[in-house]
């Protein structure tokens, strides 16, 4: 491991244009439970059922008062852990050129990253559906549900829900990114889900070196030039701390 360790320091330092891609496990040590795998979000819930858009506008107040809610109040405490500051440290000390994530949970943000594209939206934000107003999840209350714009129409989370696509804005920077970049991070994610499975493949296609942090291995993981097996908040702080920050222009 401190081989490897030291390799992807070495990596990172020599890269011109670095691109993280982040998924659920990055987020796991700030207290929000994966969609996906063992004792998962959907491991208890269907996501046909509440977390598809049918579903939603069939029933808000039923997906609201299941899945999205419970979200809410996880989402209103969470705090970024050490994985989400070294990445907005990287991005500070020009080492770091974007966080491509599937998560909505915003702590990307919250941490101090400035340039983040979500490929899934984010939870942080909800608009109505009647007149479009915005306003911040934390903002609202749970007291009704779905909660109701002064409008009288319902909020929905500016989430991509099952059944919709993805933003185009959003692929179309990431694609930028990746067919430029030297090196892709791929943290926290198990790199199963399209189109964000698609990134490290697209990236080494253009010969970027990809460095995987993740505690298992994943389909990616055979493809990968480095793969750091760990949580994401000691292997990136680790990392940050020793690459050098780059010389002035």
């Amino acid at each position: 491991m401190e081989t490897r360790i030291q390799k992807a320091i070495e990596i990172l330092s020599r890269s011109r244009l670095t691109v993280a891609l982040t998924g659920a496990g990055i987020s796991v040590e700030s207290g929000i439970p994966p969609f996906r795998g063992p004792g998962s979000l959907w491991d208890k819930i269907d996501p046909m059922e509440f977390a598809h858009i049918d579903a939603f506008m069939k029933n808000p107040a039923r997906v609201w008062e299941v899945l999205i809610g419970s979200m809410k109040t996880i989402l209103d405490t969470a705090r970024p852990n050490k994985g989400h500051l070294a990445l907005a440290e990287l991005e500070k000390r020009r080492l770091l050129a974007t966080v491509i994530t599937q998560n909505v949970d915003s702590l990307h943000q919250k941490a101090g990253s400035r340039d983040v594209i979500e490929f899934h939206g984010t939870f942080a934000k909800l608009t109505c559906l009647g007149c479009g107003h915005r306003t911040s999840s934390a903002d609202i209350t749970l007291t009704t549900l779905p909660p109701r714009c002064h409008c009288g129409g319902v909020y929905r989370p500016d989430c991509v829900f099952f059944g919709e696509s993805i933003p185009l804005s959003a692929l179309t920077r990431a694609q930028e990114f990746v067919s430029q970049c030297e090196v892709m991070l791929v943290v926290g994610t198990s790199a199963t889900v399209q189109p964000a499975a698609m990134m490290p493949i697209l990236a080494k296609q253009n010969n970027a070196r990809i460095i995987e942090i993740n505690p298992t291995p994943t389909p990616l993981t055979a493809t990968s030039d480095l793969f750091l097996q760990g949580n994401a908040g000691p292997i990136l702080t680790r990392l940050t701390e020793a690459i050098a920050i780059p010389a002035g222009p």
